[in-house]
């Protein structure tokens, strides 16, 4: 395979993978070109590659810096904006947890914690109400100790942990 060809899967296969992070197709996409780019990237640059709008550039851009993942840089000596990548694997990976975390589980928590405090009227249907929430309560606040734990860890101290874990 040509690198063309291999930077073009990447590319879409990365698109595809953002879903699962919660990132639109077009905006993991963007992150793969600047994840693989040797040199940061103006958004005329990422239009031509991708193919995209600048509408759609801007817009994903936009997010992507939203989420922490990429950031602006200056060039010397120009004056369009340059955007590049965080390329370490396990700060990309703890920045898209802690983003998830804030937007998808920190919200539930809140919701279940205010939706736990029904009084239970007698009723069958307000006892298993009070037993589902609790018992999904407990697991999301475990879990968000979990992501917690990892947002703060360092590389080696996880994978140690985990191999403990699997002995």
């Amino acid at each position: 395979m040509k690198y063309g060809e291999a930077k073009d899967e990447l590319i879409q296969a990365w698109g595809n993978l953002g879903y699962s992070w919660g990132l639109n197709k077009t905006m993991a996409q963007i992150h793969a070109l600047l994840m693989i780019s040797p040199k940061p990237l103006t958004t005329e640059d990422i239009m031509e590659e991708l193919s995209i709008s600048r509408g759609n550039a801007n817009m994903n851009i936009r997010a992507l810096l939203d989420w922490g993942i990429i950031s602006r840089v200056s060039v010397p000596g120009e004056r369009k904006e340059y955007f590049k990548s965080e390329k370490d694997v396990w700060a990309l990976a703890r920045q898209v947890a802690k983003e998830r975390r804030k937007r998808e589980l920190e919200p539930i928590i809140k919701v279940l914690r205010e939706v736990n405090e029904v009084q239970v009227d007698g009723s069958d249907e307000s006892k298993e109400f009070k037993k589902v929430v609790k018992e999904l309560k407990n697991f999301a606040e475990k879990s968000d100790n979990l992501l917690e734990t990892f947002i703060k860890a360092e590389e080696s101290w996880f994978w140690n942990s985990i191999m403990k874990l699997m002995k």
